[in-house]
């Protein structure tokens, strides 16, 4: 995940307070203040803190690259005379701790994010506070965004009673977005936020009801168990259309439930994910309509993502493995 950092460079302690309490309730990941500031700093609000003294490189030469690739931790990069390619430089590199990019734009902020596609694994900037939530919103809110494809339903079997994680967030979803699960972390289904008014239940449009506990979530790059989530943990939302944006879990109910498998295949692949199997769960068709398990039927076209990787430790590699 994109990090956003406050560049707190003033000598006035005043000046840095008040930046510093737009940060921390904007919810800025971190902050490079003046040293001598640290312990004020600190009575403020819980935000990591790293001092401009040690943290800020000034790049404007080839000697500043190779500082800046062998320093560790939290390095924050102020080039002289931005250019993409010092950057590039660093960031294939660099094997530890934190690239941090110093940028006083919007673009210079897409562009440090995108460097070699991996990007810098962050951004650090300073500001009155709207110009700190529109930098939050770029590096937070505008995730990349992923390609979603159809899968065609092959296969529907009720199962027997196991137990299913539902996740509740501390975000409202809305028709159209979901979590993207699977039984392979190639392999995930759109699974729909419970933003839909049933006739049963009232709609709960902060919870998507998940699968299976063995599942793979999709957060990131990485993959997480669904019986691995507790409250605190970072998830993606996904929307129909492929928008991505970030959540936490606010809490997380395992419960035992009757399950559904569910197939599909997208060009000959096959994946499959297990369901609760009950009328509100629902997964998403490609113009973002919702359609329940109840009403699933072979030959339903549904969202899914498909992955090019094996994982390990929910992790890409690059190795041979059969999921089935």
């Amino acid at each position: 995940m994109k990090e956003i950092w406050l560049l707190a460079e003033t000598e006035s302690w005043e000046d840095a307070k008040e930046m510093l309490k737009d940060a921390i309730e904007i919810g800025f990941d971190g902050a490079i203040v003046r040293e001598k500031f640290l312990d004020k700093a600190e009575k403020l609000g819980r935000i990591k803190l790293a001092p401009l003294e040690r943290s800020l490189i000034k790049v404007s030469s080839a000697d500043d690259q190779l500082k800046a690739v062998e320093s560790g931790g939290v390095v924050v990069l102020k080039f002289e005379d931005w250019k993409v390619i010092p950057l590039e430089n660093i960031v294939a590199m660099k094997r530890g701790g934190k690239v941090i990019a110093a940028v006083e734009s919007v673009d210079d902020a897409r562009l440090a994010l995108t460097t070699l596609e991996k990007g810098a694994d962050g951004v650090a900037v300073s500001g009155n506070r709207e110009e700190l939530r529109r930098y939050y919103e770029i590096v937070k809110g505008q995730k990349e965004g992923i390609e979603l494809v159809r899968g065609k339903i092959v296969e529907i079997k009720p199962l027997g009673v196991g137990e299913r994680v539902c996740i509740d967030t501390v975000s409202l979803m809305t028709p159209g977005e979901g979590m993207l699960v699977g039984n392979r972390s190639a392999f995930m289904f759109l699974v729909a936020s419970e933003s839909e008014e049933s006739e049963y239940v009232a709609s709960r449009p902060f919870r998507v009801n998940a699968g299976s506990v063995n599942a793979y979530l999709k957060v990131g790059d990485k993959t997480k168990y669904l019986a691995e989530l507790k409250a605190g943990d970072e998830v993606e939302i996904v929307r129909y259309d492929g928008r991505v944006r970030e959540s936490y879990v606010g809490r997380v109910k395992i419960e035992r439930r009757p399950l559904i498998l569910v197939k599909a295949v997208v060009n000959g692949e096959e994946g499959s994910v297990i369901l609760q199997n009950a009328e509100t769960i629902k997964l998403v068709a490609p113009d973002g309509k919702h359609i329940s398990v109840s009403e699933l039927k072979e030959g339903d076209d549904v969202l899914v993502w498909i992955g090019k990787k094996a994982r390990h430790f929910g992790v890409e590699v690059d190795e041979f493995i059969v999921e089935r």
